[in-house]
């Protein structure tokens, strides 16, 4: 039940990298291009060590999901994948970042959120892409969320001369 979170842009620069340095995997350098007839579409290899997301997805599905995480996290690809020294392109299939099962324990917070949560909220007014967190909610194109400051205006209902201080006591524990 994994929602895609595809952003435009980043979809418009698939095509400006090699389908087989996207996956971490080498490969022959890639041909130069036919003029004696139509070419045949490069094909990306198979996805390979998914935890989360579906072991079936496409390459290009999978590259639209990396692409809006990138986006909504105003990162780079390296930034949870290592580079691999000899190629200078991500290893995708590498979990050696700590950043990349972060983003694994992320998704599952997210998808917990929608399932749990937001789905029991029943808001005839509001389309279905607000019923929903991403990644994009809280980081916002930051690779560290911004610490939330209320507003301190009269009027506003936040903290102010009448409010004193913005702490708010801690939730109490589950049952």
């Amino acid at each position: 039940m994994f929602r895609t979170f595809v952003m435009a842009a980043a979809i418009a620069a698939l095509p400006v990298l090699s389908p087989l340095a996207l996956l971490g995997q080498q490969g022959p350098p890639p041909a130069a291009p036919s003029t004696n007839g139509p070419h045949k579409p490069m094909t990306m290899p198979k996805p390979v060590n998914l935890k989360l997301l579906p072991k079936d997805i496409s390459s290009e599905d999978l590259m639209k999901v990396m692409f809006g995480f990138s986006k909504q996290l105003g990162v780079k690809c390296t930034f949870c994948h290592v580079e691999d020294a000899a190629t200078k392109h991500p290893n995708f299939a590498s979990d050696q970042k700590p950043e990349k099962n972060t983003a694994r324990t992320m998704m599952l917070m997210t998808q917990e959120i929608n399932a749990k949560y937001l789905a029991q909220i029943h808001d005839p007014d509001a389309a279905p892409d607000q019923k929903t967190v991403s990644c994009g909610t809280c980081h916002r194109g930051h690779s560290m969320p911004e610490t939330f400051k209320a507003s301190e205006k009269p009027g506003t209902g936040h903290p102010g001369p009448d409010h004193p201080g913005t702490d708010h006591p801690p939730m109490p524990p589950k049952p």
